[in-house]
């Protein structure tokens, strides 16, 4: 059993920033990669930014330079610095940690995530 926290969601204005952690812990073997998603009302969930292997990043088109993934492996927690948020940035956050080849979170609930809401 893998377990999952996310903190750091809040209400801001559009053009501020925020920094999303997630700590997780429980069996943790093989830890090849971590990511955030998001699930924005209406639609479905989508992947923010991912990082594989320690160095190798991928972003959402519409997250490219603005967002920014990382991790404190000592800590065994996954950040997600937000800068210049906008308002389609508004939804639930998730993160997942990959164990070998298979993410730990698939189709069924993710938990409550940390709510972003960006206001105009």
């Amino acid at each position: 059993q893998v377990y999952m926290v996310e903190s750091g969601g809040g209400s801001v204005q559009v053009g501020q920033s925020l920094r999303l952690s997630c700590t997780f812990s429980g069996r943790i073997e093989r830890l090849t990669g971590m990511a955030w998603h998001r699930q924005a009302p209406g639609r479905q969930r989508e992947l923010v930014a991912a990082l594989i292997g320690g160095r190798v990043t991928n972003y959402a088109d519409s997250v490219k330079g603005r967002f920014t993934i990382s991790a404190d492996n000592a800590k065994n927690t996954v950040y997600l610095q937000m800068n210049n948020l906008k308002v389609e940035d508004t939804a639930v956050y998730y993160c997942n940690v990959r164990l070998g080849s298979v993410w730990y979170r698939g189709s069924g609930s993710w938990g409550q995530g940390t709510q972003v809401i960006v206001s105009s």
